[in-house]
């Protein structure tokens, strides 16, 4: 399966894409799954021991700038979607500097997105091998394994990442659980996930949704109607799948003119979309 995403040098995360499966907005592969696209720079400018000079890019080592110069072009080529050019860059990075797990991380995206699964599971471990502590690849590596339906496994990743002290990107890994349980049939463990995603994170659209989603699929409509509002009271979040849910839960509530007004913007804002076809067809269950 291949999808794309937008990247940078920063990480992956920088716009919302479809991923069609199960939930409304899953998030493609690597954007939900990020941090793998920076090899690691030189330290901050600081002294930590008295008597020592500081540290600046003048001491670091030319393998590392010519991994981290390569790492930079694969995650560009990697949010570009492409993805022979992006391998090619993480192989150089690899070869500059074969300690450097946040390669081996990019590296397994690639090969999911290419398709080869030993590869990118290969590549996910041996990150964790450089990096037992990683929580990205756990992240990702996680994910990966959800969508193979290997769902205890990814589970367990997910709750190492989360256990790592001082990880910064709870809220994102909390989301990706809850999206992975859902996958599994476990919606009450999946609303209860990301509803703790969204207490952490409450201005995320991708929370928002996905919570949305699984509530309806509880047949909690009233609730799944508070989180589909708050995105589709942005204009800049609307997309045929957010109206698509609001038209599918103002249906269930018996609410005729709301479904109405919700199928209407589908056929006028997104009349090619699957979601319009299906509105027009009354095919609200499927």
């Amino acid at each position: 399966m291949r999808v794309r995403a937008a990247t940078g040098v920063s990480g992956l995360l920088r716009r919302l894409n479809e991923w069609r499966v199960t939930l409304l907005l899953a998030l493609a592969f690597p954007l939900l799954l990020t941090a793998c696209a920076g090899a690691r720079g030189p330290a901050s400018a600081s002294s930590t021991d008295a008597g020592k000079d500081r540290v600046t890019a003048s001491d670091e080592p030319d393998a590392s700038k010519r991994a981290r110069v390569r790492m930079q072009l694969a995650s560009l080529y990697f949010g570009n979607g492409q993805m022979n050019e992006a391998l090619d860059n993480v192989k150089l990075a690899i070869i500059a500097d074969p300690s450097l797990s946040e390669a081996f991380n990019l590296r397994g995206l690639i090969y999911a997105n290419l398709g080869d699964q030993n590869l990118a599971e290969e590549s996910f471990r041996h990150a964790l091998q450089l990096n037992a502590a990683d929580a990205d690849t756990m992240q990702n590596f996680g994910y990966y394994l959800c969508q193979q339906k290997r769902y205890p496994e990814a589970d367990a990743l997910f709750e190492r990442a989360l256990a790592v002290p001082r990880y910064p990107n709870t809220a994102r890994t909390l989301l990706t659980q809850g999206v992975c349980r859902a996958f599994a049939g476990q919606l009450a463990d999946s609303e209860r996930v990301l509803s703790r995603a969204y207490e952490l994170d409450p201005t995320n659209p991708s929370v928002a949704v996905n919570l949305s989603e699984v509530l309806y699929r509880q047949r909690d409509y009233e609730r799944a109607r508070f989180y589909i509002r708050r995105v589709n009271g942005q204009p800049a979040l609307v997309s045929p799948q957010t109206l698509w849910l609001a038209a599918r839960i103002e249906n269930r509530l018996g609410n005729a003119q709301g479904t109405r007004d919700f199928g209407n913007q589908l056929r006028n804002r997104f009349p090619e979309s699957r979601e319009s076809a299906n509105f027009q067809r009354g095919a609200f269950d499927e």
